[in-house]
């Protein structure tokens, strides 16, 4: 059984490479502290719908990005784990929303377990 927790961003254009920097740093943690893999995608082909997308979802301005984000583990007991342990890293310490690199308020997450 494997469990995931997902990850929809809208990211400034102008802080993209600041946003590569933290996720490669975040890749590294995670994977360092147990999960299976870990991975960002930048939207592609993702236009707004009338109703809702993911454009919609984090309310994206026309200087954003939406990026698309996924850590795997073995399962949920496992992840509680990594993610404590990653959180409590150093190297992911200090993480002010007011200086990330993208609206943490408009972010949304979850974490999914295995359906099919």
């Amino acid at each position: 059984m494997s469990y995931v927790d997902g990850f929809v961003v809208p990211v400034p254009k102008a802080k993209l490479a600041d946003y590569i920097k933290l996720a490669r740093k975040a890749d590294k943690v995670f994977r360092q502290h147990g999960a299976l893999d870990y991975r960002e995608w930048i939207a592609d082909d993702v236009e707004p719908g009338k109703v809702t997308s993911f454009p919609r979802s984090v309310k994206l301005k026309p200087d954003e990005v939406v990026v698309f984000s996924y850590i795997v583990y073995k399962s949920r007991k496992q992840r509680d784990k990594v993610m404590a342990k990653a959180l409590q890293d150093p190297r992911l310490g200090g993480m002010d929303p007011n200086t990330m690199p993208f609206d943490t308020k408009r972010m949304f997450f979850g974490g999914f377990k295995k359906l099919v």
